[in-house]
């Protein structure tokens, strides 16, 4: 059995709840993790815990932000954005830095697609990364997105980066 194998075994994606937060405090003092997911550094705890409270506690009628849980923990977070008729975009953020690159952002992705298709009739998907995030670029071209575009820049671990477009028709 392979690692991703495994993974998808004891990954889970799960509705984000108040009881999170230590792990979201825990996020917020990587600074790997801060950087790559455009994060303040050294955040104001409680500035943190009211954002995460208004996570948990936003319904959004065009996004959907699930808990990644993998060994009983979460570990990140799935979102869905922009949904509108069949489509929708998806994001993910792992952020334990140490499982970065062992395949549970790709599972979480496929998990979040499946979930998105069955439940909501999503059959399009979109997702955006920085030119210089060679994993998530690889990640998304694996799971079958084409790049549509190259269009924006945006900061990145403090460079200002192009954006790359992605699509996927399931």
């Amino acid at each position: 059995m392979t690692f991703e194998d495994n993974a998808s075994n004891s990954l889970k994606l799960r509705p984000i709840t108040l009881e999170d937060f230590p792990n979201v405090l825990k996020w917020s003092k990587n600074d790997a993790f801060c950087l790559a997911n455009d994060w303040e550094l050294h955040r104001d705890e409680q500035e943190l815990y009211r954002w995460w409270l208004h996570c948990v506690n936003h319904l959004a009628e065009d996004s959907i932000r699930l808990g990644i849980e993998f060994e009983n923990e979460l570990i990140g977070y799935a979102d869905l954005a922009h949904i509108k008729d069949n489509s929708a975009e998806l994001g993910i953020a792992i952020g334990d830095s140490t499982l970065w690159g062992k395949g549970i952002g790709y599972n979480s992705c496929l998990c979040m697609m499946d979930h998105a298709s069955a439940r909501l009739g999503i059959a399009v998907f979109h997702a955006e990364t920085h030119e210089t995030n060679i994993r998530a670029n690889k990640m998304l071209e694996r799971i079958g997105f084409k790049e549509v575009g190259r269009m924006g820049t945006e900061e990145y671990l403090g460079v200002e980066t192009r954006l790359i477009q992605y699509r996927l028709s399931a």
